[in-house]
């Protein structure tokens, strides 16, 4: 697990420990595991397994620390903090929350570019297939922009980003949980299928390999952007529970047994990928098959599906973030807080509350990272780039700290030196990942 974000986010008090396993397993099993074969086609079969096993021991430990930063000073009474944000302004304070807030939302809106273009290329395969055997002997006429897609997909996210209360959405998660489990077996077992069949490439295809047309330095920058692309695998959210006596113990278990069921995904879908295809593995596992095309179409529609929840469970926080510092800042301007009643004719009086506010403001932000989709619809990269920028501040480093200030470790004792060690060797990992993600969208460009 190269580069893991785990984003501390409590949406709000009403969680509950089967929501937030929803949300977990909504946000963790995503895109990134459509790329995870190519990842491990660049590493090879020793490097690419050890690195997401070591990245999902490291992810487990940083999260068992985050937990316990959810009450501050005590961990069973102590004040509860509802948002990353607010854990390390409790136990850091000063300009490192303004740091972990930078970090932690411009990830959230990189992932919804991100999870744009994603969703929208699965769409595109879709229309692909419906035209499939018009187009089976001419290739250019296969080509489909996405564009239209990545429209839709907005106008999609404009009206549920309108849904006041993002708890009435957990049916949503829930249902974008099924999806992603649906179509990562589907890859997998398609996977299965071709090693079975003992194909290296698909039907009629020539059988070619990327190394030898490259040379080493491209090699190593396709190594480091692989990096970044499996610590974008690791992205989920934690949501808030009700009042337990012991919340930190709960999202504990629930991070011991989402991280274990994504490693065992990710390795599965990885490294059977890569047997599939060999060191042609495609940056998405999907587009690398051609048949059954019902069975294909089955897993581009899960993915879509689950792409369009995912996006609530990261942009929620983007919007309670802006709501809430602006109805702080102007109180007493209506346009920012006043709600209008709205009346649907013809069904007895009833109606809805609006906004005029929340309703521009989220509809601005909907349009704006669609647009920046569109400028960037590469894959791989975008991916690996998102991924390797939020992997070290917010899944190691802000976690660490906040353990060290509230475990009152002395400086330069064993503990804290080992706890520096790591985050240091994990800072450079992302920092090596980051570079050959700047270098892969340079040759995108």
């Amino acid at each position: 697990m190269n580069n893991i974000i785990y984003i501390f986010i409590c949406v709000c008090n009403a969680g509950t420990w089967v929501t937030a396993s929803a949300h977990i397993i909504t946000a963790v099993i995503g895109s990134g595991v459509l790329s995870l074969a190519w990842a491990i086609a660049q590493l090879g079969w020793v490097a690419g397994p050890a690195t997401l096993i070591i990245f999902s021991l490291v992810t487990l430990f940083t999260s068992t620390l985050l937990a316990d930063a959810y009450r501050h000073p005590d961990l069973g009474t102590g004040h509860r903090n509802y948002t990353y944000m607010d854990a390390v302004r409790a136990h850091l304070g000063g300009v490192k929350v303004q740091l972990c807030g930078l970090a932690q939302y411009a990830n959230l809106v990189g992932v919804t570019v991100g999870y744009t273009v994603t969703a929208s290329m699965c769409m595109g395969t879709i229309c692909r297939s419906v035209r499939r055997k018009k187009c089976l002997h001419a290739e250019d006429n296969c080509h489909v922009s996405t564009t239209i897609y990545m429209i839709i997909f907005g106008c999609i996210q404009l009206i549920l980003c309108q849904v006041p209360n993002y708890h009435k959405l957990s049916w949503i998660s829930i249902l974008a949980a099924v999806m992603s489990i649906t179509y990562s077996f589907i890859g997998l077992g398609l996977s299965v299928a071709k090693v079975a069949a003992g194909t290296q490439l698909n039907e009629g295809a020539e059988v070619t390999t990327t190394w030898p047309t490259v040379s080493e330095a491209q090699r190593l920058w396709k190594i480091f952007q692989a990096i970044g692309n499996i610590a974008f695998a690791y992205a989920y959210s934690t949501d808030t529970l009700k009042s337990s006596p012991a919340e930190n113990k709960t999202m504990k278990r629930a991070s011991f047994v989402g991280i274990s069921t994504t490693t065992i995904f990710y390795l599965l879908c990885g490294c059977v990928g890569y047997a599939a295809f060999g060191e042609d593995a495609p940056g998405d596992l999907l587009s690398g098959f051609h048949q059954p095309l019902w069975l294909l179409n089955v897993a581009n529609v899960s993915l879509a599906i689950h792409l369009i929840g995912a996006y609530q469970v990261f942009v929620q926080p983007i919007f309670s973030l802006v709501e809430s510092s602006c109805r702080q800042r102007w109180p007493e301007v209506k346009f920012v807080t006043a709600d209008h009643q709205i009346t649907i004719p013809f069904l007895g009086g009833t109606g809805f509350h609006v906004n005029c506010f929340i309703l521009v403001w989220r509809s601005a932000y909907v349009a704006v990272t669609t647009v920046l989709a569109m400028l960037l619809p590469f894959f791989n990269v975008f991916l690996a780039l998102i991924g390797a920028a939020s992997f070290w501040p917010l899944t190691v480093y802000f976690p660490i700290e906040m353990y060290i200030a509230r475990a009152k470790l002395p400086k330069f004792s064993f503990s804290w030196m080992g706890l520096q060690a790591l985050s240091l060797a994990c800072l450079l990992v992302s920092l090596v990942a980051a570079a050959g993600s700047v270098e892969g969208l340079i040759q995108s460009l």
